[in-house]
């Protein structure tokens, strides 16, 4: 084999190996998290349960934050979530745009829901989380800009409305605490929920003689 050749398989090798070593963190930082809560787990006892030395979780993640954002990230913007980012990029309406935003908070809850349920329920109270809640929060509502900018850019917002009143309106709808409300608390199911959050988005937002 040339040598080229066998570095780049020697790097694509470490590559894997790597990322191989991140999922065992994660894995084992998401059960701790989830058995004793976030604020009583140390960067020591995560890397033990994933078998590699406490100075791998540093250099993978630099803190327990860095975990925990690695964590969120893979949750609320994993496969679900980019599946309907794909979706998104196919449309061209500005309205339709504007309704399709409940599919994608629909994959961001629903995939939390399942893989960080018992996290959240074991660490309702952590400072950490919450700043790390905020964060993502922070990322959601600018995530959101583009297509309400494109509804105002084609007139056919809502009339009274400004663009800095609709992204806040967008942002609240969309929030995981109406998702909790009437998925996780009132038991609609998640197919009720994206219509309904479609149908409320458009009636919000919409100029009613600009819908499609």
């Amino acid at each position: 084999m040339p040598e080229t050749s066998r570095r780049r398989y020697a790097s694509a090798r470490r590559e894997e190996a790597a990322e191989a070593t991140r999922g065992r963190i994660l894995d084992a930082a998401g059960a701790l998290f989830a058995e004793h809560g976030i604020d009583r787990v140390r960067i020591a006892d995560i890397a033990v349960r994933a078998g590699v030395g406490a100075s791998t979780v540093y250099a993978a993640f630099s803190s327990k934050a860095g975990v925990l954002r690695a964590l969120m990230t893979a949750s609320l913007f994993g496969p679900r979530f980019r599946k309907a980012q794909d979706i998104l990029a196919g449309a061209d309406d500005p309205v339709v745009l504007v309704a399709m935003t409940a599919q994608v908070a629909r994959a961001i809850y629903e995939s939390e829901t399942e893989d960080l349920g018992l996290l959240r329920g074991a660490s309702s109270f952590s400072p950490e989380l919450r700043a790390m809640e905020a964060e993502f929060e922070a990322v959601r509502y600018e995530m959101q800009a583009e297509r309400v900018e494109r509804l105002f850019a084609a007139g056919r917002q809502r009339t009274g409305l400004d663009l800095a009143q609709a992204r806040r309106v967008m942002w609240m709808y969309t929030s995981r605490d109406v998702y909790r409300m009437l998925v996780q608390d009132g038991g609609w199911s998640p197919d009720q929920y994206q219509d309904w959050l479609s149908r409320t988005l458009t009636e919000a937002l919409v100029r009613p003689d600009a819908a499609p």
